[in-house]
């Protein structure tokens, strides 16, 4: 089957003869002559509007779909869409494009959805006769006539028949082909986001393998920087490791002198204990040191008393103390008055015939203060004079009574 160029709109449905009457075609002939072009008259009706896409077929008689055309021919829309069934319209076929044989064809308007609107009586394509020309004259001829027609009216009225199922099934089939286009529809929306997505994830690996490509060039150079670095630490560690070495050696040598140290802090703390020892009896002393000058101080405050007993009896016994050779102190509550007498010394006025015999006297070795000699002698015999001095029971250094901070420091110092 021979077509023009590109394919027109056809459908599958059967066809559907309600709508033949929308577009008229005349002057149509019983044959045309093989070898020469074919025009092709039509007129359209107040009911139809041409559309771009429509289109004029040879259809060889009994074509049951438009898919079945021989050849086609794109329409020409007229100028003016609201005057065009005053107008005849047509279109031509070319002779290299018509069927080559003697079946009878006819002429199908089809339009841009695949829908018949218009077809022609039938005509072959065949040389012209002899028989063509002659006029029929005969009855029987017109009998023949008429009951080819009688057949055509009836195939003409099976054609209507099956046209209304077929009428059902192109409507069954125009909604499956309505579903079918809104699927595809979502399908091609579908697949262009799907589109998008890849070329979007495609330009996404594009950037990361440029990045890639770039820390690849980054990590190469790191490498190269890596292994200068592991040269210089393998070295490095080489001298570490000599380092490393060499203090072990002084570390052992270190813990050899630690155990040394050990051995000698071991003796030290004997040492130590002993001289703590040392250190309580250097305590000890000084306690009983401090108990001495304790009794000293006590001693010393009972020679003061005894001394202002001396004086009060010489004074009582009317001596003239400026020929003494110690002066007594003055009693400051008059001469012949005794503080521990309430009414006085009785033989306060009595002067015995004969001298007096003194006792003698003697100066203290620590107050300097006159102390008769009775008294002098028994504070002797209590302690010796020498001992009223602090010495050190360690280097025999001796203090004065009045440095005894002094001497409690001094004694400190041989504990540290």
């Amino acid at each position: 089957m021979e077509k023009s160029v590109g394919n027109p709109p056809t459908s599958a449905v059967l066809r559907d003869q309600c709508h033949f009457s929308q577009v008229i075609f005349n002057s149509v002939e019983k044959f045309y002559v093989p070898g020469g072009d074919v025009t092709c008259y039509y007129t359209l009706t107040q009911q139809f509007t041409p559309r771009r896409k429509d289109w004029i077929g040879i259809f060889r008689v009994g074509w049951k779909t438009t898919r079945e055309y021989y050849t086609f021919m794109w329409i020409t829309l007229p100028v003016d869409l609201n005057n065009i069934s005053t107008k005849q319209q047509e279109v031509q076929f070319k002779a290299y494009y018509l069927p080559k044989d003697d079946e009878y064809y006819q002429f199908c308007y089809v339009d841009q959805d695949g829908v018949v609107r218009g077809a022609s009586i039938p005509f072959q394509f065949r040389p012209e006769s002899e028989e063509d020309i002659l006029v029929v004259t005969t009855q029987g001829e017109v009998e023949e006539i008429e009951q080819h027609n009688n057949e055509l009216r009836k195939e003409n009225q099976e054609l209507k028949d099956s046209c209304v199922s077929l009428q059902k099934q192109n409507s069954d089939m125009q909604a499956e082909l309505q579903k079918t286009q809104e699927e595809l529809e979502t399908l091609k929306s579908i697949n262009k986001k799907l589109e998008q997505k890849v070329k979007e994830q495609k330009d996404s690996w594009e950037t990361e393998l440029l990045q890639l490509k770039e820390q690849n060039q980054k990590m190469s150079s790191e490498n190269e920087k890596m292994g200068v670095r592991v040269d210089q630490l393998q070295a490095q560690l080489s001298s570490q490791e000599k380092e490393m070495e060499k203090l072990v050696q002084e570390a052992q040598d270190k813990t050899e002198q630690l155990e040394c140290l050990k051995k000698e802090n071991g003796q030290l703390f004997l040492s130590l204990m002993e001289q703590r020892k040392h250190q309580q009896k250097l305590e000890k002393t000084v306690e009983e040191l401090k108990q001495q000058e304790a009794i000293a101080t006590t001693k010393q405050q009972e020679l003061t008393l005894l001394k202002r007993d001396n004086v009060r009896l010489m004074s009582y016994m009317g001596l003239d103390f400026d020929s003494m050779p110690y002066q007594v102190p003055s009693d400051p509550e008059g001469a012949g008055q005794h503080p521990g007498l309430v009414f006085g010394n009785p033989y306060s006025g009595i002067q015995e015939s004969g001298a007096p015999i003194l006792p003698s006297v003697s100066k203290c070795p620590t107050c300097n203060s006159n102390i008769a000699g009775d008294v002098f002698e028994r504070i002797s015999q209590q302690q010796p004079v020498e001992t009223l001095s602090l010495n050190c029971p360690i280097c025999d250094k001796s203090f004065s009574p009045d440095e005894e901070q002094i001497f409690e420091d001094h004694v400190f110092c041989h504990s540290l």
